[in-house]
């Protein structure tokens, strides 16, 4: 698989953070942001793809991040496929690290089940957030009109 975290994919997880910090209830505030963002995407994923299926697709997202981001050394997947933080090294609520680790995620999920599917997936969690990328403004929440993910960012000219 090539370059998975795409520009367009981090900006989809940066917006996905900023969305989750900004609605985030009281009791759920002291989760880091990556934790809450991965578990929200893990419902519906869960039943599309089964348990096995999320549970290995996060944890390639975080063998990928990894790369990127070692701090995200302390996080691993759990049989039921969420997040946690195991190692002795504690996760210091990295949202740089975070953010890699939900982009590849995305990366892959865009692979796998397509960006329509994806892009639906994640509107249904945050109907509030805007997933139309500003190299894109048809795609998704825009015109209507969705022209497919080519993977490449454009630069605005």
């Amino acid at each position: 698989m090539s370059n998975l975290m795409s520009p367009q994919t981090r900006e989809f997880a940066e917006r996905l953070f900023a969305e989750e910090e900004a609605v985030a209830a009281p009791l759920d505030a002291d989760a880091p942001v990556v934790f809450r963002v991965c578990e929200k995407l893990r419902r519906p994923l869960t039943t599309l793809a089964g348990s096995a299926g999320f549970h290995s697709l996060l944890a390639r997202a975080l063998t990928l991040a990894r790369r990127e981001a070692p701090r995200l050394g302390a996080l691993q997947v759990n049989a039921d496929g969420c997040l946690e933080d195991a190692g002795p090294n504690r996760y210091n609520h990295d949202a740089e690290a975070g953010t890699s680790l939900v982009a590849h995620l995305i990366g892959l999920l865009f692979i796998f089940i397509g960006e329509p599917l994806t892009l639906r997936l994640m509107h249904d969690v945050w109907p509030d957030a805007s997933f139309n990328p500003s190299t894109n403004p048809s795609t998704f929440g825009g015109t209507g009109k969705h022209e497919p993910w080519t993977g490449k960012h454009e630069s605005q000219g």
